[in-house]
């Protein structure tokens, strides 16, 4: 990964023909002309520093669209005075170009019109505490936004207000307890449009390991309300400090008491967590011998986060993992976002993106991928995929991370009348505990453990749940959480 310091503006070149007074002879001039994408989005800015009209930029080597490693063309820097009256400190506020299209030309992002999302539709953004004495920004958030850029490339996963990533790891390689990140929505930039699309501001905010807890036993808005009345925290703009030694809860124990009551009260926002996990067909009597995922007979393998720093910064290209057809593909995203709660997933996949002028038998194409599971499909598609598998047991192995969301899967949100997803980073299976109040699962009392393709879907009833819960006790204590075979009783 190689950056260079720039200034702001970025230019294309076009040619002017026309006879003026200045060009008698019609020859051609040269004039710079900012790319439409770019020119919005510094617009913006220009808003909030307007004396400051040509920050200090980070810009990649190769650019993305040359072949180059990062997908953000650029990150922009500025220095934000805050405001001591609001508990608001000076901080560097770093913005993202490249989520979104820029140029118009489908050099990245195929150009949808000005009625949708902008490319991916957001933009990274980061505030940092300036450091006393300190004249220059750091440059480490940059490549910080970076590889949050190519996990969402790679992925086709969006990143929104409310969402977060255990990373497990200073964000800055200290020695911080600043581990962690959670996303809001930008306290300055408000959504604008483009020629080319909306774009929204996505504000990354680092927090402490308790603190992320609590986001996932409860919900990440709640948390961050918390954090905002906390000027040593973050404060109303929620600005990360790598220097602050506290939690929130350690500096207002008070606050703990109010995140109990909200999980006892709400349950848990979170529906769904990437991770590693494997589930095979476990019925004494199956001899087709139905596994997915990864992770599974029995070989030790590296430990993944939820959407973990691993996850984030390797992507998820290697070249021994089962891939799936974009049919399958599509299926399974469309599906986990259309019927099976009131909430969306942690890192919720953009819809598939199609030029403006496709062609007829493309919407055909597009049709038949966005068909539900039960509904007719294209004679192209397997049937072995279309058809629902209904299994006696199955056997569900996860990994310490992913399984350490258990207790939460189902306290949190199973004893509310809701689902839990894992969702393999090996490839796109993925299994899906629900309860029996959720609408359009597979599943049914009769038929408790029901797969379509690699998308697996388990019915727990509520006393197997208060089961499990007692039982769950020993994760803590394992480097591989392997559920025990679950059948029919």
């Amino acid at each position: 990964m190689k950056f260079a310091m720039a200034g702001v503006e970025s230019f294309r070149r076009v040619s002017n023909g026309n006879n003026s007074p200045g060009n008698p002879h019609g020859s051609h001039i040269q004039q710079l002309v900012t790319a439409p994408g770019l020119q919005a989005i510094y617009s913006a800015c220009r808003k909030i520093y307007p004396d400051q009209p040509n920050p200090l930029q980070v810009t990649a080597v190769v650019k993305f669209w040359l072949g180059g490693p990062d997908p953000l063309d650029y990150i922009s820097m500025y220095k934000n005075n805050g405001n001591s009256r609001r508990g608001i400190p000076p901080h560097w506020h770093y913005v993202s170009f490249g989520l979104t299209n820029l140029h118009g030309d489908g050099r990245v992002h195929e150009c949808m019109g000005p009625d949708g999302p902008s490319g991916f539709g957001f933009e990274l953004t980061f505030r940092l505490k300036c450091e006393e004495g300190e004249t220059a920004p750091p440059t480490w958030p940059a490549g910080l936004l970076q590889a949050l850029a190519r996990y969402v490339f790679q992925s086709e996963n969006t990143l929104c207000a409310g969402d977060h990533i255990p990373w497990y790891a200073s964000l800055d390689g200290s020695e911080s307890r600043i581990q962690h990140m959670m996303m809001t929505e930008d306290s300055q930039l408000q959504p604008i449009s483009t020629p080319f699309g909306t774009v929204n501001f996505v504000q990354v905010v680092g927090v402490c390991a308790e603190e992320l807890k609590a986001a996932q036993h409860w919900n990440g808005p709640g948390l961050l309300d918390l954090i905002k009345t906390i000027s040593v925290a973050g404060g109303p703009w929620l600005i990360t400090d790598m220097r602050r030694g506290e939690t929130i809860f350690e500096i207002d124990p008070q606050l703990q008491e109010q995140v109990d009551k909200g999980i006892e009260n709400d349950g848990s926002n979170l529906s769904g967590v990437s991770g590693r996990c494997f589930w095979e067909d476990a019925s004494f009597e199956s001899a087709s011998g139905t596994r997915f995922g990864g992770g599974g007979g029995g070989e030790e393998q590296e430990d993944d986060k939820e959407i973990s720093r691993e996850t984030v910064q390797r992507g998820c290209n290697e070249t021994d993992r089962r891939q799936l057809s974009n049919y399958e593909s599509e299926q399974i995203k469309l599906t986990l976002k259309k019927g099976l709660g009131n909430t969306l997933p942690v890192l919720p996949s953009i819809k598939a993106k199609h030029h403006e002028c496709q062609s007829e038998a493309d919407d055909h194409k597009l049709a038949a991928r966005k068909s539900s599971f039960d509904g007719s499909v294209s004679s192209e598609v397997p049937s072995d995929f279309m058809r629902t598998q209904i299994f006696d047991a199955v056997h569900i192995k996860l990994n310490l991370e992913t399984g350490a969301m258990l207790p939460l899967a189902l306290r949190g949100r199973l004893k509310h009348g809701r689902h839990f997803t894992f969702k393999s980073v090996l490839n796109e299976s993925a299994i899906t505990l629900v309860s029996s109040s959720v609408v359009g699962a597979i599943v049914t009392e009769e038929s408790p453990y029901a797969a379509h393709g690699p998308w697996l879907q388990i019915l727990l009833s509520d006393d197997f749940i208060d089961e499990l819960l007692q039982e769950l006790s020993y994760i803590a204590d394992t480097s591989v959480v392997s559920m025990a075979v679950i059948g029919k009783t």
